[in-house]
């Protein structure tokens, strides 16, 4: 099945202001990918440009994605590791748009074999619950959104912070005071703490009930984790400390880590990710999907990655709920309240709306 043309898509997706310890985003800096083949079949994918956190914009993963299209037009997609390979020798790093390249190539290998992408990685359906995230704002902003979730079926509330660490403390007794005791509450710190001030928030966090923590710390701090893990009660998940099966395999070795969080904005996708996961189940170390900020179709690529990762218990794929504006997609995950359902469909069972992509600066190569 040779690939003939590959379209690329400026996916920008206005949302509200979403606010980490690491910078603000007023709209979702996406790329969306088309590539189509000699057999007719389509494969689509999507990635979610998050510059503070993954070194990459929409324009680099734009002007990137115009180079692995002409390295693989005429190319075998059934291939995947030969072509996926392709674009890790030609550049280093860069895992955002390579993740839209690999998950339109997984889209065409379940299609062509007549199957969901979940059956085609070996999966099966599973009950998933997305949690629902807060960004920084003042504690009674925050805990006034918090009660808002909560009383909306919220099931899992995951809050940003990485400021000061009083101050983190003081959002999150707000939210408590606001929520109860009874819901699930995990913090993602984003790197916006040093080894103190980690030290600091998660002991003072400590009678609040904190389900985890994800990246408290810099990733050149990560070999901290293990210290800090003995200084706290609150679980530590790595984030951004974990890129590939290799950084996965360092963490937990050396005890760095109680979870680790997949991203495919991260990994390059859905072929790393399923690496990661088997080398956290071999430590015992249980790990959650999350993302950036993209679109539904995305997500269903998610939702079908976690039905073949069986390492997944943690489920953070709310990125289209947090403030998207317009939603572009067809097909894809449908939320039942915070419960996931993948629609029917081959491979990943989602496309973009023609009509929102007519908006959209295009390139084409064939």
């Amino acid at each position: 099945m040779t690939i003939r043309e590959i379209e690329i898509y400026r996916l920008s997706i206005p949302m509200e202001p979403f606010v980490i310890a690491t910078g603000t985003m007023d709209y979702a800096q996406n790329t969306f990918i088309r590539i189509k083949t000699d057999s007719d079949l389509v494969g689509v994918g999507e990635c979610s440009a998050f510059p503070m956190i993954v070194g990459e914009t929409q324009n680099t993963c734009i002007a990137v994605a115009k180079d692995f299209a002409k390295i693989w037009i005429g190319k075998d997609a059934l291939a995947l590791e030969e072509r996926l390979a392709e674009l890790h020798l030609y550049i280093a790093g860069n895992a955002t748009i390579k993740s839209a390249f690999d998950m339109a190539l997984y889209d065409l290998a379940a299609k062509h074999a007549g199957l969901p992408l979940y059956q085609f990685l070996g999966g099966k359906p599973r009950d998933i619950v997305t949690d629902i995230t807060l960004g920084i704002a003042s504690p009674e902003e925050m805990a006034e959104k918090a009660k808002k979730l909560y009383e909306g079926g919220a099931v899992a509330l995951k809050v940003k912070l990485g400021k000061k660490p009083q101050d983190d403390i003081a959002r999150i007794r707000a939210i408590r005071q606001a929520v109860g005791f009874d819901i699930p509450i995990r913090i993602d710190a984003n790197q916006g703490w040093t080894y103190a001030e980690a030290v600091e928030a998660l002991q003072g966090l400590e009678p609040l009930k904190i389900q985890f923590c994800e990246q408290p710390m810099r990733t050149y701090n990560d070999h901290l984790l293990a210290q800090l893990r003995s200084e706290t009660i609150v679980p530590i998940m790595a984030d951004e400390s974990v890129y590939t099966h290799y950084d996965a395999e360092r963490l937990c070795r050396t005890d760095s880590c109680d979870y680790i969080n997949i991203k495919f904005s991260k990994s390059s996708g859905i072929h790393e990710s399923l690496k990661i996961q088997a080398v956290a189940q071999e430590y015992g170390i249980p790990c959650m999907i999350g993302g950036m900020l993209e679109s539904r179709l995305a997500l269903a690529a998610k939702t079908h990655f976690a039905y073949a990762a069986p390492n997944v218990k943690f489920f953070d794929l709310d990125t289209c709920m947090v403030g998207h504006l317009e939603d572009p997609v067809i097909g894809g995950i449908q939320y039942d309240g915070y419960a996931i359902k993948l629609s029917d469909g081959l491979g990943i069972g989602a496309d973009m709306d023609p009509a929102f992509l007519e908006g959209c600066d295009k390139w084409t190569f064939s």
